[in-house]
C-alpha cells in the first residue's frame, strides 16, 4: 500500500471517531434527585448500635467525686431522669420521704433538676452524718462481719438503706444487716464504697436545701 493510502486511511478512521463523540458524555441529574443538603441516617431506636461486653463507672479517685459518682452509677448508671419500678427518683434514687424531710416537695422539678439532685444528695449526707456521728466516732476503724468499716462506706449504707438500718447493723456488729428490694445489703455498699474520703461533708441537724 502506498504511503498516501496509508495517510488517507488514517485521516478518515480519525474523522469517523471525531464524529461519534470519543468523550464522555456529561448527564443532567434531574432536580428531584439532586442532594442540596445533609442526609441524616438514624439507625432503628429498638436496635442497639453494639453490645458491650461490661459496664463500669469512671475512675475518678477516691475523692468526694469519685465517691458520689461511684455511687450514683451504682444507683442509676448515673441518669439524672430515670425513675426505677418502685418510684426512686433521679441519678441517687431518692424517695419521696427523703425529698421531704431535705425540703423538696415537687418530685417533678427534682427530676429535672440535675442542680438540685446534687444539692439533695449533699444535704442528705450530712444529715446522715448527724445521725450516724456517735457510730462513726465507735466503729470506723474497726471489722464488722468482715468488712473494714470507714466512714464513706457507713454513708453509703445509709443512703441504700437509711441510717436507723446502718446503726442496727453496726452495733449487732453485722447480725441486723437488710437488703433493698433489689437484694442489695448493707454490708455489700460498706464494702464497695469502701475508704473514700468525705471528710468535708458537715455533720448537720435537720438540714434544709
Amino acid at each position: 500500500m502506498k504511503r498516501c493510502d496509508i495517510f488517507y486511511c488514517s485521516l478518515f478512521v480519525l474523522m469517523i471517531l471525531v464524529g461519534f463523540g470519543g468523550g464522555p458524555k456529561q448527564v443532567r441529574v434531574p432536580d428531584s434527585l439532586r442532594v442540596t443538603e445533609p442526609i441524616v441516617v438514624d439507625h432503628p431506636k429498638k436496635q442497639a448500635v453494639f453490645t458491650p461486653v461490661f459496664v463500669a463507672p469512671p475512675f475518678l479517685g477516691t475523692s468526694y467525686i469519685g465517691f458520689k459518682e461511684a455511687l450514683a452509677f451504682k444507683e442509676s448508671r448515673g441518669d439524672y431522669f430515670t425513675i426505677n419500678a418502685l418510684g426512686y427518683m433521679g441519678k441517687y434514687q431518692f424517695g419521696h420521704g427523703t425529698l421531704e424531710l431535705l425540703g423538696v416537695n415537687n418530685t417533678r422539678d427534682f427530676l429535672f433538676d440535675p442542680e438540685l439532685q446534687e444539692k439533695a444528695f449533699y444535704t442528705n449526707l450530712s444529715r446522715n452524718k448527724w445521725i450516724l456521728r456517735k457510730d462513726l466516732k465507735r466503729f470506723v476503724g474497726k471489722r464488722i462481719a468482715g468488712v473494714h468499716v470507714t466512714e464513706s462506706g457507713v454513708l453509703a449504707a445509709a443512703h441504700l438503706a437509711g441510717p436507723g438500718n446502718v446503726k442496727k447493723f453496726l452495733r449487732s456488729y453485722g447480725a441486723k444487716d437488710v437488703s433493698d428490694e433489689f437484694g442489695t445489703s448493707i454490708m455489700e455498699y460498706m464494702r464497695k464504697f469502701s475508704g473514700y474520703d468525705v471528710s468535708h461533708i458537715p455533720s448537720v441537724r435537720n438540714p434544709r436545701i
